[in-house]
């Protein structure tokens, strides 16, 4: 229950957060699946706030997804084993989980070719029409629930989810010890991806934005150098200039973390003869780039989906400490309606916050 008082009534009663029309969301009963064998019943204690998130709040909708009908919410959680499944031998009620929310067929040739991210029919948490984790507790497959360390908070579990962004982008660039990266765009993404390519070895980053704030965080949390930038695509050649003077050295990974015209752009036109660019972000489905001149330099473009086994590094990059997520959890919330409606605000506005938790 929520430090609001109205997670659940006084019967216990599993309730969750439903988004249930544009700028609606509404604490209503959840009534959980029959727990399968090889699943777990968790009560989320967790749960944080992404963009997407945020995106279906506004609109319904995100990329090719619209919700047609009520959905609960929320994908970045991680909580307690309340129950076991008969066959499941890895967890015991009592366990602190953090949990992978995308469940694959494992039948499709994407997913027995180890690419289960690209699997056409995974359900995945809160997104439509498959409900999320906003709630008092969960049934999930065991094998996606992965235990936490004790030096390992439920929040910091929670934060493996965006981290495997990070964490994934990195793999799909093979960033080492002598990657120099550039990421383009301070946000939550930017600054997982910022702190999972150090956690690779990466000697040098520099890191772009057009806000200040955001900025001064990303050197907070050990970027080498930051840019600030404009969104006007006629500033693009003196911010590259700009950006490879920062490096002082050639830029070998690229990853575009907000996804326009102009990130991309600038991403392709910094990186050096050979390097890579990732495009994490998706703020448009449609970019103008100058893919030509990048491909006559050999410049790889990386495309990015998710992620896929990912939650056992992040964890030990987590317990290890290699990586700290703490100082982006800028902002708690409790579980009520008046707190969840309030959690949301806050993060649709942007400015100090980056990653919005709720405490269940």
């Amino acid at each position: 229950m929520g430090k609001g008082g109205e997670g659940s009534d006084g019967n216990g009663e599993n309730m969750a957060a439903w988004l249930v029309a544009v700028n609606t969301i509404k604490i209503q009963p959840y009534q959980l699946p029959a727990l399968g064998p090889c699943d777990v019943r968790v009560r989320m204690k967790a749960v944080g706030i992404c963009g997407s998130d945020v995106h279906y709040l506004k609109t319904m909708s995100c990329a090719h997804f619209v919700v047609k009908e009520p959905m609960v919410i929320g994908h970045e959680c991680a909580g307690v084993i309340e129950e076991v499944g008969s066959e499941v031998t890895s967890l015991v009620a009592g366990d602190r989980v953090a949990i992978e929310p995308g469940i694959s067929c494992g039948r499709c040739k994407h997913c027995k070719g180890g690419r289960y991210n690209l699997c056409p029919d995974m359900k995945f948490f809160a997104t439509p029409p498959v409900h999320g984790s906003l709630a008092n507790q969960i049934v999930h497959p065991a094998d996606l629930c992965f235990k936490l360390p004790d030096n390992v908070s439920l929040e910091e579990g929670a934060m493996c989810e965006p981290l495997s962004v990070g964490v994934y982008a990195c793999r799909r660039a093979f960033v080492g010890p002598d990657t120099n990266v550039l990421i383009v765009g301070a946000g939550p993404i930017g600054l997982v991806t910022m702190l999972a390519a150090r956690a690779f070895g990466a000697p040098k980053i520099v890191i772009t934005d057009v806000d200040d704030n955001r900025l001064s965080v990303a050197k907070t949390l050990g970027a080498d150098d930051t840019v600030k930038v404009s969104t006007n695509m006629e500033d693009l050649d003196e911010e590259v200039i700009q950006i490879q003077k920062a490096m002082g050295a050639d830029i070998h990974a690229t990853f575009d973390c907000a996804g326009f015209s102009k990130t991309m752009s600038t991403a392709l036109n910094a990186t050096c003869a050979g390097g890579k660019v990732c495009l994490v972000g998706m703020g448009h489905n449609e970019l103008t780039v100058p893919l030509t001149p990048a491909a006559a330099r050999e410049v790889d473009v990386i495309g990015v989906f998710r992620y896929k086994d990912t939650w056992p590094l992040c964890i030990d990059f987590l317990r290890s400490g290699k990586v700290d997520v703490r100082p982006l959890i800028t902002h708690r919330f409790g579980f009520s309606q008046g707190e969840v409606e309030k959690a949301f605000e806050v993060s649709a506005r942007g400015r100090d916050a980056i990653k919005v938790m709720f405490n269940l």
